[in-house]
């Protein structure tokens, strides 16, 4: 498995296995905290080997510097099916609304697959 994009946006939709993603970032600047950003898509795109189609599961954690949790862990379970090639794409796209952040700082995203960590990418949190 491979990971051929793992992002934050402003959107992002999935349509016939097309990804359509506006607006990428890794900062969120803020004036004052504690503060609400009104709402974030998380965008992954995934490519299995032939040897890999089958059910997996997938986690999505988020934690601070200090370790604690952000919001709560998004999960779910993927189907890999092929179409008569050597490799299939799976997306994974989520948009989330409201997120509280205390103080500024870094909060990383962590994809895991079959319960091991796969990637994580930094979402920065600054004051401006």
């Amino acid at each position: 498995m491979k990971i051929e994009l793992f992002t934050f946006c402003d959107f992002a939709q999935e349509n016939s296995g097309k990804l359509t993603i506006v607006g990428t970032f890794d900062t969120i600047v803020s004036r004052t905290f504690p503060c609400i950003h009104p709402q974030l898509s998380v965008v992954i795109r995934l490519r299995f080997d032939l040897w890999e189609f089958a059910d997996h599961v997938f986690k999505i954690e988020t934690k601070d510097l200090d370790g604690s949790m952000v919001i709560k862990p998004i999960q779910g379970n993927l189907e890999v099916k092929g179409v008569g090639n050597a490799t299939a794409v799976s997306h994974l796209v989520f948009t989330i609304s409201n997120l509280h952040f205390k103080n500024p700082g870094v909060i990383n995203f962590i994809l895991y697959i079959d319960d091991k960590e796969i990637a994580s990418i930094p979402l920065y949190l600054s004051s401006g």
